[in-house]
């Protein structure tokens, strides 16, 4: 791939996603959407295998200055207010490990990949284990490998 190419389209010449500056990150983290050039990178962002930690990394980013205000504003004693804070900050992060899923897919529609396609990604690259997990399922639980030609164990035949 031409450098230049490369760059138009969000990629490094290397084939990796281009990752945005800093500045770029706070916005992407507290909501807002990336310049199309990003569109690779937010796809890995929400498909990497590290995808609920790195979410839950932006949650952690977008309370910490709503934390620090009402620890430095609020009146009242110091430890009744980081311990409102520390309360405020578990709830928040229990939304935010609720909709887990919801958030990153609708990154990855804000970025215009179309509904579903994150899961889909996801999924795919989890799909050799799952089939040996099926496998192993049906050996143990389900009395060994189904033979071909049969509807499965206890049908007639």
């Amino acid at each position: 791939m031409d450098p230049e190419d490369a760059t138009r389209s969000g990629m490094t010449p290397a084939g990796s996603p281009r990752r945005p500056g800093p500045l770029l990150w706070l916005r992407y983290a507290f909501g807002g959407g990336l310049p199309p050039r990003y569109r690779d990178w937010v796809l890995h962002d929400v498909t990497t295998r590290t995808w609920p930690l790195r979410q839950m990394l932006r949650s952690v980013v977008q309370l910490v200055p709503i934390a620090a205000l009402l620890v430095l504003v609020v009146p009242g004693e110091l430890w009744v207010r980081l311990v409102a804070v520390l309360g405020g900050a578990l709830v928040g992060m229990l939304y935010a490990a609720s909709f887990v899923q919801q958030t990153t897919e609708h990154r990855a529609m804000k970025a215009g990949w179309p509904p579903g396609y994150a899961q889909a990604v996801r999924d795919r690259r989890h799909e050799a284990r799952r089939a040996e997990e099926l496998i192993r399922y049906v050996e143990r639980y389900r009395g060994g490998p189904t033979p071909p030609g049969s509807d499965g164990p206890g049908s007639p035949g």
